[in-house]
């Protein structure tokens, strides 16, 4: 019953989230008043200005990967033999 409700909760999540999109204007108002200037006389200021964004963005999962390929190579489990004794053991 639990795995159904948390099923259910997220579709509606994702319909709402979904349903509920809106246009939305990220920048800065001089930073898109320099790039329509910029655009309008031939400029590549607005390429610029998406490698920059591209960069920004990519940067932290960029860092997460590496930690996490640094965090797999320490502590992976390695192919050790352990021989443990067959009778059991009275810890009373």
């Amino acid at each position: 019953m639990k795995t159904g409700f948390k099923i259910l909760l997220f579709v509606a999540a994702l319909s709402l989230l979904i349903g509920s999109r809106q246009p939305v204007q990220a920048q800065c108002a001089q930073c898109a008043a320099t790039v329509e200037t910029n655009t309008q006389s031939g400029g590549n200021a607005a390429k610029g200005l998406n490698n920059g964004i591209l960069f920004l963005l990519g940067a932290p999962y960029l860092a997460a990967g590496i930690l996490g390929y640094i965090w797999y190579k320490k502590y992976r489990r390695k192919n050790i033999d352990i021989s443990m004794r067959k009778e059991k053991l009275h810890l009373n």
